[in-house]
């Protein structure tokens, strides 16, 4: 299937909406207890299982619309399938936290083992998207790289030590922030290294 452009405000809708309704759901269900199969859910659980369809129809159309989705998209949403089955499996709100540290962590490592090898599997991933000299990509993978292993650690003792009113918070709100703010801070660095096509091309 041939790629395409579709506006870029409907792709962050697409793309940043399901996590803001799981966070509208959650905040009107969440002091409520549901009884499914003779098995009594609490509205976090409930909200984690709706979501999930929410995701996925979402993914859907933007696949149908732009005909792609990108690794880590395709990726998340089998982490958030996989963990949110495992939380409605054994009713332990848990297995849902964790999977942020799991998918950071996971990133993080995969990064790490291609600077190991002496390669950047985010040129890999982005470079189609954003041209950028080998030696930014080598920088901006191993800043990378310890960012998303900060962002596990960080979720990791957030969910074990804060309400689950406070991380689905930061969740929904702080993690996208972080990543807005950590690409923001790397502004230099691609001033420096993206490389610009010629806007007037010489006769």
């Amino acid at each position: 299937m041939a790629t395409r452009d579709i506006n870029p405000i409907l792709k962050q809708v697409l793309e940043l909406g399901p996590t803001l309704l799981f966070f509208l759901i959650y905040t009107r269900i969440k002091d409520e207890a549901y009884t499914l199969g003779g098995t009594e859910y609490t509205g976090f659980i409930v909200a984690t299982l709706v979501f999930i369809p929410i995701l996925l129809v979402a993914m859907g159309i933007l696949w149908a619309m732009t005909g792609r989705l990108s690794r880590i998209q395709v990726f998340t949403a089998f982490m958030v399938i996989f963990f949110g089955g495992l939380t409605a499996w054994f009713n332990d709100e848990r297995f849902f936290k964790m999977k942020t540290t799991i998918i950071y962590g996971l990133m993080a490592v995969t990064l790490g083992i291609g600077l190991l090898r002496g390669r950047s599997y985010l040129e890999w991933i982005m470079g189609e998207v954003m041209p950028m000299r080998h030696q930014g990509w080598m920088i901006l993978t191993r800043r990378m790289t310890l960012f998303l292993a900060a962002m596990a650690v960080f979720n990791e003792v957030l969910w074990r030590t804060q309400s689950t009113d406070l991380w689905v918070k930061i969740e929904t709100f702080g993690f996208p922030l972080l990543m807005m703010v950590f690409f923001v801070a790397q502004m230099g660095m691609f001033n420096t290294y993206l490389i610009e096509d010629d806007a007037d091309p010489k006769p």
